[in-house]
């Protein structure tokens, strides 16, 4: 069974057959509520599923079961879409990796003894695997673009506000932790983010102004990601964009030094509503813990401060350009158990090397999808992200169409783990 080979789907959901039963009686009454109807899909182990446990990846809430839908879900419901599970993912989902005392190890379709990466690795697995066509994942960091550059897939990180998040886990990142569509084609993400989203249509320029920006300052990159971006940057100029090569024009290194505190403090905050239960948190997160605890409030107000002032700066810069594009992950996959590459191009890197590129785009609030560029020699998954200005998602979905339409990349998974179906 694929599952158990990579370790994706943690609960499924217990209505499963009644859902079944009411979708295909609505299409053999031709009465599908929307292209959904009878679609299935899995929901990330971070978003509420009436009936459904919803662990967050901690045995603090194994335990918990939700009483009502997350927004979100309630509208795959109402598409008429069928809500097969839940998806792994690490404690509170703050790592990028997805493993947890609970459920174990999740791996990677491609080659099942890496990672899938995180958070949002169950949902990636899940569709890179062929177990469903689509997922719900979160991104508060890069949670869904990583991921979906790990394995393959398209993965789409909204707006704030895009999709509403109420009935929802605590929000250790605030707003910056938001709901976005998984799947294996730009087509298919982009019916998934019709149902879930309230974003109005736009389309992109005939002819976008694109910021390549091929990294970030002296953070390693591994050379076979640089230089498949950099074909997916002569492709997309070979598509009438106006492509310009430069720096990114936010200082990222305030961000960069605030970022493990505000995970931190996040988790400081959520463990003052369990007094008394931090024995039930995983080693790393117990490390988290003790480290938001001695973040001073001045030190927090100051982080929110820094990044009310990027999403200035992101206004200024997408008033210039339509589109920004970096690679979406500095490392190609590695070990499944590792929470982390220990370096990358030879050097070292600490738990957040491989994820330089992403967070930046959450303290903006703008969203940004990961697509598939040419894989490394070994045949691992690269992706490319495009970020575009607040409210922008639609034309990112349309300009990452064309690209799809003009450079289709669809190709078998290893053929190990289909041996093993």
């Amino acid at each position: 069974m694929l599952n158990a080979r990579v370790n994706a789907v943690v609960a499924l959901a217990p209505d499963l057959e009644s859902q079944w039963r009411a979708s295909a009686q609505r299409l053999a009454t031709s009465q599908p509520r929307s292209l959904l109807e009878g679609v299935p899909i899995v929901v990330k182990d971070n978003i509420l599923v009436k009936g459904m446990p919803c662990t967050w990846g901690s045995r603090l809430f194994k335990d918990y079961l939700p009483e009502r839908d997350e927004v979100a879900v309630e509208r795959l419901r109402a598409a008429g879409a069928i809500v097969v599970g839940k998806t792994n993912v690490p404690e509170f989902t703050l790592e990028g990796y997805t493993g947890n005392a609970l459920f174990g190890v999740t791996r990677n379709p491609w080659d099942p003894s890496l990672t899938p990466g995180g958070s949002s690795g169950g949902s990636v697995a899940a569709v890179a695997a062929g177990l469903v066509p689509l997922a719900l994942g979160t991104d508060g960091g890069g949670s869904i673009r990583r991921p979906a550059s790990h394995t393959g897939l398209v993965g789409l990180k909204p707006s704030i506000g895009a999709v509403p998040r109420v009935h929802m886990l605590p929000a250790i990142l605030l707003d910056l932790e938001v709901v976005g569509p998984i799947g294996a084609t730009v087509a298919d993400v982009s019916r998934l983010f019709d149902v879930i989203s309230a974003s109005p249509p736009r389309e992109a320029k005939a002819r976008p102004r694109v910021l390549h920006v091929a990294r970030f300052g002296e953070a390693p990159l591994d050379p076979e990601i640089a230089s498949s971006v950099n074909d997916a940057v002569s492709r997309l100029a070979g598509l009438g964009c106006e492509v310009e090569a430069g720096n990114l024009p936010i200082d990222l290194a305030p961000l960069e030094a605030f970022w493990p505190k505000f995970a931190a403090a996040g988790v400081a905050w959520l463990m003052s509503l369990h007094p008394g239960k931090e024995a039930l948190l995983g080693e790393r997160m117990q490390a988290m813990l003790e480290q938001g605890r001695a973040v001073s409030a001045a030190q927090y107000i100051d982080g929110l401060a820094l990044m009310h002032r990027m999403r200035h700066e992101a206004q200024a810069l997408f008033s210039r350009y339509d589109f920004v594009l970096t690679p979406s992950a500095a490392a190609l996959p590695w070990r499944a158990e590792a929470p982390w590459p220990e370096t990358i191009d030879g050097k070292r890197v600490g738990p957040r090397g491989h994820a330089v590129y992403t967070a930046w785009v959450n303290a903006c609030g703008i969203p940004a999808i990961s697509l598939p560029c040419a894989p490394s020699r070994a045949g691992l998954p690269i992706g490319f992200q495009l970020v575009g200005g607040f409210g922008a998602d639609r034309a990112l979905l349309d300009m990452a169409a064309r690209y799809e339409a003009a450079h289709p990349w669809a190709r078998p998974l290893d053929p190990r783990l289909r041996a093993s179906a």
